[in-house]
């Protein structure tokens, strides 16, 4: 089974940018995608043998989830239950009959960290939320993370140590949920690799010199640890500041 996850950093205009073509290309059992910045109605996509499933913010233009799955779902559940977390449609759950798939776009702690705090009881809400699921069936969540958990995952360490993305406090939080027993996919087959990242700021032609980070993960239960079959970055997709990021994992 192929996974695939991607911040398109506007559904319409990755559409504009090749975004069909990427997808069919691709060709996965599910793709989910982050940051859409629409609203129902402004996109009709044709995607045949797909369900497709959107999860859209009350700002318009901001934030926004989807996920397109070959399998129809036994359920689907948007947000996380809690309302002040639920206004910016940043979570989409397919409940599978072996798993469940959550798909996430955390919030960015954005300049001078004026989000930080927020961004902190989101952290703890939603490793709540993923272990409440967790005790029904195994969890597979995917999305940008807005953080880079270790020096590796991205180009300048030092110099962003406090910037957003990189914090003590957002790097301890995702550390905590690998500490709940959570496996960073892309770390568990790559665990030394360098210089590969899932964003680049499109400033300072900071991807043609792959000053980037590592941002994007898929993240699954550890008793799924077993049927892990392979996870790949794919640098040479273009058509947003991110690139799609994937995960095959063996079939029931």
């Amino acid at each position: 089974m192929k996974l695939i996850s991607w911040n398109v950093n506007g559904l319409r205009a990755c559409v504009e940018k090749g975004f069909l073509d990427v997808f069919n290309e691709l060709d996965a059992d599910i793709f989910c995608v982050q940051e859409t910045k629409m609203q129902e109605g402004q996109l009709e996509l044709e995607l045949p043998g797909y369900y497709q499933y959107f999860n859209y913010a009350e700002k318009k233009g901001y934030s926004g989830t989807a996920v397109f799955t070959r399998k129809q779902p036994l359920n689907v559940a948007y947000g996380i239950g809690i309302e002040e977390h639920d206004k910016e449609g940043r979570v989409i759950t397919l409940e599978f009959e072996e798993f469940y798939f959550v798909t996430v776009y955390t919030p960015n702690s954005q300049n001078e960290l004026k989000r930080l705090d927020y961004r902190m009881e989101w952290e703890k809400a939603f490793l709540t939320y993923l272990k409440d699921l967790e005790e029904k069936k195994p969890v597979i969540f995917a999305g940008d993370l807005n953080v880079a958990h270790a020096e590796i995952d991205l180009k300048n360490p030092k110099t962003n140590r406090h910037n957003a993305g990189f914090t003590d406090e957002e790097r301890a939080a995702f550390g905590r949920v690998l500490e709940n027993g959570f496996v960073d996919t892309f770390r568990y087959f790559y665990p030394d690799m360098t210089d590969i990242y899932s964003w680049w700021s499109y400033r300072f032609r900071a991807r043609e010199k792959n000053a980037g980070w590592r941002i994007d993960y898929f993240v699954v239960s550890g008793c799924l640890r077993d049927k892990l079959k392979d996870a790949a970055i794919h640098t040479e997709i273009m058509g947003s500041d991110h690139c799609p990021v994937e995960l095959v994992i063996e079939e029931e």
